[in-house]
């Protein structure tokens, strides 16, 4: 994933800047940056890898030694950015978030127009965000670029531009990922998360739609091109990306997931002592599952936030399940004896779980109750990198189905998929007994869509039906 986060101020943007692009911090872990235009100096960048210390420590020389009045700067997972490029069309700084599924397709394309040469990350990659601005440059000006990127990009990908007059901002196509625009006095930013304003002084101004493209100035927000009328947004944004005080699409994220748990509780029959959430998205599943069930809500383990990131951004499945350990310290008087109900986000592969679950059996738990906050997952996501697997058979429902339906599994996903089939039933209990979970209820999609609180139709829910 990642975040970006962009300023147009009649004064100084960088502290502005820092604070706002640090609040993405929980969306990226490795890479991050901040370019900014001085009208006199032009254009500076610092970028440097996070992975081993947080955006404010690797960034505080140079917050204290950029200068600019426009900016953008971004936190992310996988390629360096932001980029700065110079092009016939002049000189532009640029970021985006999203996943370029035809990016070899393109990437020959430029081939076959004579971009002569890309630069080569770790591994043979191509930084898609150096792809979409020499797909951008392809073209007479910024704004036809990043309309000609929209159409070409098989994926998603949201897009923010700096020049020395302002900030392109373009939105997905189909709006998988946010944009928003707040506002105070000699000043406008563009953000991912909507929070990421608030403490800086800025007041909600609007939310982009789908596929709109704006140029933002410190007096005003020209849109160039109107929003679409076909939305998809990511509903992972609320059960486990964003963070609890975020909104899309005029959702707050903490106020899903209590809605989340609400129901999971409603359909729920079983007794436990206490409703625990893992650390942290979990949480808020938990406290509304608590609420609407009356069982107490406990802690039975808490998470060592001073050093250990969040477990899904390290590189290897290795790495990730030691951190998804040694990040978590038991209370055992809280576990010992006990009858625990434990809401996850998700099961993506199940072996943080299942260790998880192991750890508290050993730690005295009586029995261990699984509720993940979503329907399971059938189709890995083809958008946002939702997760790092290779193959679809690396999500523990794939294996499931394989090992019931054998070469007629891909045939009976959409079987699988329907939480009142009898196939759904039989995939549950095999993760079940794989997992050693005393018992197992997915949230129903259905369900889900409901605790959204938006229309179906602009939602993306690939991920669980394969629907489009």
């Amino acid at each position: 994933m990642g975040g970006f986060f962009g300023v147009a101020s009649r004064n100084d943007c960088v502290t502005d800047l820092f604070y706002g692009t640090d609040y993405h911090s929980h969306l990226g872990t490795r890479r991050a940056g901040m370019v900014v235009h001085h009208p006199e100096k032009g254009f500076d960048r610092a970028i440097h890898n996070i992975q081993n210390s947080p955006f404010r420590t690797k960034f505080e020389k140079d917050y204290a030694s950029l200068e600019g009045t426009l900016g953008i700067g971004c936190i992310s997972d996988y390629e360096p950015q932001p980029l700065l490029i110079a092009s016939v069309m002049g000189s532009f700084a640029i970021s985006t978030v999203g996943r370029i599924n035809n990016a070899d397709a393109l990437i020959e394309e430029c081939y076959r127009d004579r971009h002569t040469h890309f630069q080569e990350m770790s591994g043979g990659m191509i930084n898609a965000t150096e792809l979409a601005a020499a797909i951008i440059a392809t073209k007479d000006s910024i704004l036809e670029g990043l309309k000609y990127l929209q159409e070409k990009v098989e994926g998603s990908l949201s897009v923010l531009i700096l020049t020395k007059d302002g900030i392109y901002a373009s939105r997905d196509k189909f709006g998988r990922t946010p944009i928003v625009i707040g506002q105070k006095e000699g000043a406008f930013c563009v953000t991912f998360e909507s929070f990421a304003y608030l403490n800086l002084g800025y007041s909600d101004y609007r939310e982009m739609g789908p596929g709109e493209i704006v140029f933002v100035t410190p007096d005003e927000v020209k849109v160039l091109k109107a929003p679409g009328d076909k939305m998809k947004i990511c509903s992972f944004l609320w059960v486990y990306y964003g963070y609890p005080t975020a909104s899309y699409e005029g959702v707050n994220v903490e106020h899903m997931r209590y809605e989340c748990g609400r129901l999971l509780a409603e359909r729920d029959d079983v007794k436990p002592d206490s409703v625990a959430g893992v650390p942290d998205s979990g949480i808020a599943h938990a406290m509304g599952y608590s609420n609407a069930s009356g069982i107490p809500f406990t802690r039975p383990f808490i998470k060592y936030t001073p050093t250990w990131p969040r477990s899904f951004m390290p590189t290897t499945q290795r790495e990730r399940n030691l951190i998804a350990h040694m990040k978590l310290v038991p209370v055992h008087k809280l576990i010992k004896g006990k009858k625990l109900l434990l809401i996850d986000d998700s099961i993506v592969r199940g072996t943080q779980l299942r260790e998880t679950t192991e750890f508290l059996y050993k730690s005295g738990a009586k029995e261990v109750h699984i509720r993940p906050a979503c329907p399971p997952l059938l189709y890995g996501c083809k958008y946002l990198n939702f997760s790092r697997s290779n193959s679809d058979m690396d999500l523990i429902t794939r294996r499931v189905i394989q090992k019931l339906e054998g070469d007629n599994a891909e045939a009976k996903l959409p079987v699988y998929a329907d939480p009142d089939s009898q196939e759904y039933a039989n995939m549950i209990e095999e993760i079940r007994k794989e997992l050693n979970f005393t018992s197992l209820r997915f949230h129903r999609l259905d369900d889900m869509i409901k605790s959204i609180g938006i229309e179906p139709c602009k939602l993306c829910t690939y991920c669980w039906n394969g629907k489009e």
